[in-house]
């Protein structure tokens, strides 16, 4: 990949320090390692043999080609005088610069400035056109979404025609009778192109068996009427279907003829593939693909960086095959350049995200909508929220159109920070701009909310309104709500709204189930938190980690310790073993009982795992001690807390260390006593006293005690 020398001005000062600096004429990076690499061979590229060819692995790449530094952390740097033949030095190699670059339109972002929110000026703007191949934005609705080779755009729209005929047989196809053998009178009466409107039209509706059986039909036809078209609609939508073993059946069965040896014929079922999950045949698709000496697109690129990065490949992997696209003359293009911005920002690398961006618009092509969203998606979710917030703000000037995913990673941001006002806000800057807010837009209002105490009115009002627009909540939004009821303590209000949502028939996910235990658990129900997790097994819903911390801290404070371990043990058979926070549990709750005398045990029982006490675990039972007297054992663990480092942190260690002077003070003076009283004994300091016989006043005597001189009265 040849670049031009030119220096390459960064979208906003995030990547900043990204610093060149010369030695011996040769560029180099602070932070950027360069790294001895083996070049990658190419697949050759033969002409297809008469045989099939044999089931391939996925292709393997090479280990040692490295982009940026943070992906290779262990090893050593070689000499800088050594120029290896590496993809990464060849990249930084072209964009060096001997100073830094002057910003272009960018906006700026002022280090440790106050977090705040400033909302917009209305900007006309204009929509960009979405891409042919959109990669995937997690947890964000993408309103963009096309249609599978549909030429309806209302589903509600009578259909005329053969079409339509069709479609009506199928949708009433009668019970032991497949599509094909009824459209024996339909033979001539329908042209490639309506066949795959059709197709498109049955997919829509979830009739793929249906399609199946249509698609059979079409290649019985006299010509046939399966075309590359064809297949580039069915595939896609059979992976959407989960039916990726079907499509694997049509794709070996394609006809051998050069016509679908194509490109997008590929691609289609690679993407279906895709979508089903089934990335292992996807790669055996790519690399027949490459067999038969078809070249890649830029989709083919983008669907293929995708497949990596949900089959857990790394971001430098991806980088990799990217380049090995480029070697192979794909250009550089909207779809593979915001595939590879999204697996760094998968994996925290945002940086070096940045410096894609700004290497794929230094090339022309300028970031969408969707490239904005991935970023700033993943700033929110590294808690660099002034990041997202320029980032939102360069999208403004530049006259790109926000959409609802947009704003809804903010509202979702703000919400995490409880910022409430912050959110109201963005839900009227989003109305006046166009943009309906949709259920996530709600379910962050509420969640802003719901995180205070005292503010679960408010989180209620949020959830009317959104029912009074029009938007029918789902399990996160009555989650959101529960969880605001179960922090202000209102465990009843939590269990109404728990059966309002089954009565509406909304499945309760595992975090609804969560937030209704924490909601009982706060107000010591234990019949109630026994009840709730019964019917959460019997709906075959496992528990999370938090969900098993709730339950054996909800037991164990109420005293119920023989419930809190029948917890510990059933979580145990699904994978989820105790560790230090539950034992800080178990020990809060024994110490809170009266039952102190069973915390050594409890260390032991730690010791036994393998799990190192922490802070919370010494100061626990230095607390639990005190509050018995037992000052010698509470000095015992606060020496092994010392010795073993776990102190806590300071202000709590001050309130510890206070409490612990006073009682050493006392228990210093009382051995001082009884010191002096054995050393004046030995030395014949002091002499015993007669016993006298004891009268009804003897407990109003007071009895003088002299260490070396003569009592009173005595000769």
């Amino acid at each position: 990949m040849a670049l031009v020398n030119q220096p390459v001005h960064p979208p906003l000062t995030r990547v900043r320090n990204h610093q060149t600096f010369q030695i011996s004429g040769k560029p180099h990076f602070y932070g950027i390692r360069s790294l001895t690499t083996q070049s990658f061979k190419l697949l050759s590229l033969f002409p297809a043999p008469s045989t099939p060819i044999p089931s391939l692995a996925a292709p393997s790449l090479s280990p040692h080609t490295i982009f940026l530094p943070l992906l290779e952390e262990d090893e050593d740097q070689e000499d800088e005088e050594k120029i290896p033949d590496d993809p990464i030095y060849r990249f930084f190699k072209s964009r060096t610069s001997t100073q830094d670059p002057v910003r272009e339109s960018k906006l700026s972002l002022q280090r440790n400035r106050r977090t705040s929110w400033h909302l917009a000026e209305d900007i006309d703007s204009r929509e960009e056109p979405n891409p042919n191949f959109e990669f995937e934005l997690k947890g964000k609705e993408n309103e963009e979404k096309g249609q599978l080779g549909c030429n309806i755009s209302s589903s509600g729209f009578e259909i005329e025609g053969v079409v339509g005929e069709i479609l009506g047989i199928a949708r009433n196809l009668p019970e032991n009778s497949t599509l094909g053998e009824q459209l024996v009178a339909y033979e001539g009466r329908i042209s490639e192109r309506g066949c795959i409107e059709l197709l498109g039209l049955m997919s829509q509706e979830g009739l793929m068996m249906n399609c199946l059986y249509f698609y059979e039909w079409m290649g019985l036809q006299e010509p046939s009427l399966v075309t590359p078209r064809t297949c580039s609609t069915i595939f896609p939508a059979l992976g959407k279907a989960g039916m990726g073993d079907k499509l694997m059946i049509l794709w070996r069965n394609l006809p051998a003829c050069r016509q679908f040896r194509d490109v997008h014929v590929y691609n289609a079922a690679i993407s279906g593939l895709l979508f089903s999950g089934r990335y292992n045949e996807a790669w055996k698709v790519y690399e027949a693909m490459e067999f038969n000496n078809i070249l890649p697109d830029h989709v083919t690129c983008s669907i293929m960086i995708t497949i990596m990065r949900k089959d857990g490949k790394s971001a430098k992997e991806a980088w990799e095959f990217f380049e090995r696209m480029n070697r192979k003359g794909v250009k550089w293009s909207l779809e593979s350049s915001g595939a590879i911005i999204k697996s760094f920002c998968e994996e925290g690398l945002l940086k070096q995200a940045l410096i894609i961006q700004a290497e794929m618009e230094r090339k022309g092509i300028s970031s969408n909508i969707i490239i904005y969203n991935t970023l700033m998606d993943s700033y929110c979710k590294s808690n660099h929220l002034e990041e997202a917030e320029a980032l939102f703000l360069e999208i403004r000037s530049r006259g790109v159109a926000p959409t609802s995913a947009t704003y809804n990673i903010l509202m979702d941001a703000y919400s995490k920070r409880m910022q409430p006002e912050i959110v109201e806000k963005l839900l009227k800057e989003m109305q006046g701009l166009g943009r309906e807010p949709n259920v996530k837009s709600y379910t962050c209002l509420i969640s802003a909310y719901g995180r205070q105490k005292k503010m679960s009115d408010m989180a209620a009002d949020a959830f009317l309104r959104m029912k009074k627009v029009g938007i029918k909540p789902n399990s996160h939004s009555y989650t959101a709500l529960i969880h605001a009821y179960s922090v202000s303590g209102w465990h009843e209000k939590a269990y109404k709204t728990y059966e309002n949502m089954k009565r509406e028939g909304i499945k309760p996910s595992v975090e609804t189930y969560t937030a209704l235990l924490d909601a009982f658990r706060r107000a010591g129900d234990t019949q109630m938190l026994m009840t709730i997790w019964k019917s959460m097994m019997g709906e075959k819903i496992e528990g999370t980690r938090v969900t098993f911390n709730i339950l054996v801290d909800g037991f164990a404070k109420q005293g119920n310790y023989m419930e809190a371990r029948d917890v510990i043990c059933e979580f145990g058979k699904i994978g989820f073993e105790p560790t230090v926070m539950t034992y800080n549990m178990l020990m809060n709750a024994y110490a809170r009982g009266g039952q102190h005398l069973k915390l050594p045990q409890l260390l032991k029982d730690m010791e036994a795992l393998n799990l190192k006490p922490d802070s919370i675990t010494f100061s626990t039972m230095i607390y639990a001690y005190v509050r018995v007297r037992d000052f010698r054992r509470a000095f015992y663990y606060h020496k092994q807390m010392v010795k073993s480092g776990q102190v806590p942190d300071a202000k709590s260690y001050q309130k510890l260390r206070a409490i612990l002077d006073v009682k050493a003070a006392i228990k210093n003076k009382k051995d001082r006593k009884a010191i002096l009283g054995i050393v004046n004994s030995k030395m014949g300091m002091s002499k015993a006293q007669k016993k006298g016989k004891k009268d009804e006043f003897w407990k109003n005597k007071k009895h003088t005690r002299s260490h070396g001189s003569v009592q009173i009265g005595q000769p």
